[in-house]
């Protein structure tokens, strides 16, 4: 797909710190086409709350005229800062108010990207959508693309905040989508109810970090820990992440050294794994040295919890620890079908104990070459590619 114009509308930010799908999405995009990117609007609580945050700031000048919200990223990619402020509505428990609301937020926003359309003289484009079901709701009606895009990357029914509203907003906007697209198959199925429309185009990395010759260099924090190491990295948060399979693993086997590399949540401050001698907590890294962690651990583990939040997810970190070659065990999910001839699979403790002991025994140089070329296959560039080979089978641009 060339020489075309994207609007691409989200949950995220331009200017956000974290790592974001739709970013990624947005640059693969910009190699082969025009890209506006929408930054989702202020809406009035956040502007009460965030009144001293530069970043509020910078939307209350653009909405005061005082700074121009359309900005150039790049040769083909633009971000806009929409110059409109929208109501606070999902704390509404009636859904006709709520939908009243919704729509009339939806018409401001629509206003506001209406004089960038025409300032970059995108007539004629296509709206991508990542999973915003609600300020993006009416857009396909207001803007009137050639061609609309809904983008499932996580189950966001299972969030309180989406529950509420989404049950009965997502599914619509999926059906009226033209298409849909998702990162694992649950959720191209879950798409699939509502639209038949719907692919699998899986999941983008970004593997830069991960080919710096410096990862090579021990951790200072982990030097004094006897191996074998068992390591995660990531943010440890209870909605996500089994505290009790943990624990479970450092206590069948204290011989066995448990890293967890970043923030934690009050659930896991307060968990007994703080008791246990061979559990070590290292706290929040910077992003350039988790590979020096990564590549330190004997085997690393996603200890997964199995719920609606979690059930149909792309666990992007697997990809991470495979491009280092780690032998990697994970809690079985039908989206972890996909790495089954690398990682091991596991639906409990015990199968935990043994997946680890058999992956401190079999590792060598042909699995950990094998488990670097699966990973670094999983590109933002293929992933991408499948999305245009979805488009190309509803439409010929």
């Amino acid at each position: 797909m060339k020489n075309q114009n994207i609007i691409v509308v989200g949950q995220q930010a331009w200017d956000t710190e974290i790592g974001s799908n739709c970013k990624n999405i947005a640059l693969e995009f910009a190699k082969q086409n025009r890209v506006l990117y929408i930054n989702f609007p202020l809406d009035r609580i956040t502007k009460f709350r965030g009144k001293n945050d530069p970043k509020i700031q910078k939307r209350l000048n653009v909405i005061a005229g005082k700074e121009d919200g359309l900005v150039q990223i790049s040769s083909n990619l633009y971000q806009l800062y929409p110059n409109c402020l929208i109501e606070s509505i999902n704390w509404i428990s009636s859904d006709y108010i709520f939908k009243w609301l919704n729509k009339l937020n939806n018409k401001r926003l629509a206003k506001a990207i209406a004089p960038a359309l025409k300032e970059l003289n995108f007539s004629d484009f296509i709206l991508f959508n990542d999973s915003d079901m609600f300020r993006s709701f009416h857009l396909k009606e207001l803007l009137k693309p050639k061609l609309s895009i809904y983008y499932s990357r996580d189950n966001m029914l299972a969030t309180s905040y989406y529950k509420k509203h989404g049950q009965i907003l997502e599914p619509q906007i999926i059906a009226q989508s033209d298409l849909c697209v998702a990162n694992s198959a649950y959720l191209m199925n879950y798409c699939k109810q509502y639209n038949i429309n719907s692919y699998d185009v899986g999941q983008g990395c970004d593997f830069t970090i991960f080919n710096n010759p410096a990862i090579a260099k021990v951790s200072t924090a982990l030097k004094q820990l006897k191996t074998p190491i068992i390591g995660y990295v990531g943010v440890l948060t209870a909605a996500r992440l089994d505290i009790d399979l943990i624990y479970y693993i450092a206590k069948k086997r204290p011989d066995w050294n448990i890293v967890l590399v970043g923030p934690e949540d009050d659930a896991f401050k307060s968990s007994a794994l703080h008791q246990l001698d061979n559990v070590h907590f290292l706290g929040s890294q910077p992003t350039d040295d988790l590979p020096k962690y990564i590549n330190f651990f004997d085997v690393c583990f996603n200890p997964q919890l199995l719920n609606e939040l979690t059930i149909g997810n792309y666990p992007r970190k697997i990809d991470e620890y495979l491009a280092l070659g780690k032998p990697t065990i994970a809690t079985k999910t039908e989206t972890m079908e996909v790495f089954k001839d690398h990682v091991y699979l596991a639906n409990n403790g015990e199968e935990y104990i043994i997946g680890i002991e058999s992956l401190i025994k079999n590792n060598n140089e042909n699995l950990m070459t094998e488990r670097k070329n699966f990973a670094l296959a999983h590109t933002w560039e293929n992933s991408v590619k499948s999305i245009y080979n979805a488009v190309n089978l509803n439409i010929k641009l």
